[in-house]
């Protein structure tokens, strides 16, 4: 495999209480990249010396629409200034998800990304199971496909959830497949038989076979990540880095 980072998100709890220590034991565990879901207060030359310490990459790092929109020098230079070549908007609130509000963030992300591309960086998108419903019942399109057919992409990329499509009922090998070339970052998330998260390889999903399906399909990294983990999140995190260390390249 390619690129195995962790998204911060996982280790929420051990970052609030100690981000630098968090960090350093992340990559004692041996993940060589992160994916950050907030910086810890750091200011960029802390986050640079830190990044050197531990030998991890910024792969990609989850920024707000709203703070894209309203701060987009000062994330597109902390992003730059620390090595990371990727912007990601994680999230939409439910205010935001009208078929209106999606069609509107079509042009928003085109806009972004635009901005982004001229300043060396890429955006992303990232979902989660309420992109997967029709944009509305006159409209059988599924939001994210909406959203993947309406923006440019030379400067608008993916950030495939498998858990969340999953959960949507959507088959993340055959939406990789039909979406070669557009998802460049893959969220490998798995799932209990109950529906809720566990760390990767001890769930339901075929997640040799997404990785498999990601890597025909032009993904070139892959991100842990555990919204809710029930045992240790360091622990969660470690588990789920041995699993795939296991897949055949």
């Amino acid at each position: 495999m390619k690129t195995i980072a962790l998204q911060l998100y996982t280790v929420r709890d051990e970052t609030a209480r100690d981000f630098v220590g968090t960090l350093r034991h992340v990559s004692e565990l041996g993940y060589t990249a992160v994916e950050f879901a907030g910086y810890g207060g750091l200011s960029i030359p802390q986050m640079q010396e830190l990044l050197a310490e531990t030998g991890l990459q910024a792969l990609s790092t989850h920024v707000s629409l709203e703070s894209l929109e309203q701060r987009f020098e000062q994330e597109a230079a902390y992003a730059l200034s620390i090595g990371c070549p990727s912007l990601i908007v994680p999230w939409l609130p439910p205010s935001q998800r009208t078929m209106e509000a999606f069609t509107a963030l079509a042009g928003t992300l085109n806009r972004l990304g635009s901005k982004a591309k001229a300043r060396g960086l890429t955006l992303g998108y990232h979902n989660h199971d309420f992109e997967f419903a029709p944009m509305s019942d006159e409209n059988p399109t599924l939001v994210l496909d909406y959203l993947i057919e309406q923006t440019d992409p030379a400067s608008v990329s993916f950030e495939l959830d498998t858990y969340w499509a999953a959960f949507a009922g959507v088959d993340p090998v055959e939406y990789l497949q039909r979406h070669a070339g557009r998802v460049t970052l893959v969220h490998l998330k798995d799932m209990t038989p109950e529906r809720t998260f566990t760390e990767v390889g001890a769930g339901i999903l075929p997640i040799a076979e997404i990785v498999a399906a990601a890597r025909t399909s032009g993904v070139q990294s892959f991100l842990v990540e555990n919204d809710q983990p029930r045992i240790p999140s360091l622990e969660s995190a470690q588990r789920s880095l041995q699993f795939l260390r296991m897949l055949p390249e």
